[in-house]
């Protein structure tokens, strides 16, 4: 695992999907769908039961894809991620001890944050980007706002994003933008109409690429 790789994957992707479910439905098949739709990001929650098993079986069947953990509170819970595999930890609040127990196996930390303080606390703590969340109320004005006196912090806007708004916060500076609710939807996976989180992921991503003007 090379920690300096996967960040510059990530950060060259521009989009990060996020799986939260409330059952431990084919998770695997899930990111199977995101990836077909050309997102290469993706994190599990762990509030999501069977997430570590998903994340292990995830690594060995999804190439291509780099499988992260989300929702990561403690360093214990940070450590059995890693160990299943997870190259990349996300969590909703500043945790120090999460960082720490990155930083000891060299893997990507991206900490929550909302304020200037709290984002600038995560960056000196070891961030390697931080969080904006929840980015549907601060809205791209914020970030770009924040972007000023803190230019050298990479921001990840989380929270009521989607390929409607996606462009609008990496026209603002985002690192890369961050998705769920929109992306996995609730009704379509339990229908298993997986094909609607494909169609969905090649929105996010034709977004993002044409945002920062790149070709398709």
């Amino acid at each position: 695992m090379n920690k300096v790789k996967i960040l510059v994957q990530m950060r060259e992707a521009g989009v990060l999907g996020v799986i939260r479910v409330q059952a431990a439905e084919d998770l695997v098949g899930i990111a199977r769908a995101l990836r077909n739709g050309g997102l290469e990001c993706v994190e599990i929650t762990m509030t999501t039961p069977g997430a570590l098993r998903a994340i292990e079986e995830a690594g060995g069947k999804l190439e291509g894809v780099t499988m992260g953990a989300g929702t990561v509170l403690d360093g214990t819970t940070a450590r059995q991620a890693i160990l299943a595999g997870a190259e990349f930890l996300v969590t909703p609040t500043v945790e120090p001890d999460v960082i720490e127990m990155a930083h000891r196996y060299g893997v990507v930390v991206i900490p929550g944050a909302m304020t200037p303080t709290e984002i600038l606390t995560a960056w000196e703590a070891g961030a390697d980007m931080v969080k904006v969340f929840p980015a549907s109320v601060l809205g791209p004005s914020y970030l770009k706002a924040i972007r000023g006196p803190l230019p050298q912090i990479p921001l990840v806007p989380t929270g009521g994003v989607t390929a409607d708004n996606a462009g609008e916060f990496i026209r603002a500076g985002a690192a890369m933008v961050c998705t769920g609710g929109w992306l996995v939807d609730e009704k379509a996976v339990a229908e298993s109409r997986y094909e609607v989180l494909t169609e969905r992921a090649c929105l996010l991503v034709e977004a993002v690429r044409k945002a920062r003007g790149e070709d398709s």
